[in-house]
């Protein structure tokens, strides 16, 4: 199955979707709790390094570091193999805020899961 990371968390479901897995530390303003079927605020963007890659202040090499470094724990480990194991049977959407996949912590976060699937 397919991990996707080409939606917000403001765009209409899809059937294509699948499981749709926000990934933010905060819920963001004015979503309905029926938009998403998981809340995993834990592998969202620490609010320090957010506010550091909004503000210029890091580059995206030490941004991508740092987020990554934070997956380290074993509570987080946890939450990617699950999502792992739920993406061998199921497409899975990564959700936040952000327009832009490429510049998300959510891209980087699906390279972390297609590594422990083998992909």
């Amino acid at each position: 199955m397919t991990i996707l990371v080409n939606k917000t968390v403001y765009d209409p479901k899809s059937k294509d979707d699948g499981l749709r897995v926000l990934v933010m530390r905060l819920w963001p303003r004015g979503i309905k709790k029926n938009k998403v079927d998981l809340w995993y605020k834990d592998l969202g963007t620490e609010k320090e390094l957010i506010k550091a890659w909004k503000e210029g202040k890091v580059t995206r090499q030490e941004f991508r570091k740092k987020y990554l470094a934070s997956l380290q724990g074993a509570e987080k480990k946890i939450l990617l193999k699950e999502l792992a194991e739920r993406s061998r049977t199921q497409n899975i959407t990564l959700l936040c805020a952000c327009h832009d996949p490429e510049s998300c912590h959510r891209t980087l976060l699906k390279d972390e899961i297609e590594k422990i699937i083998g992909k």
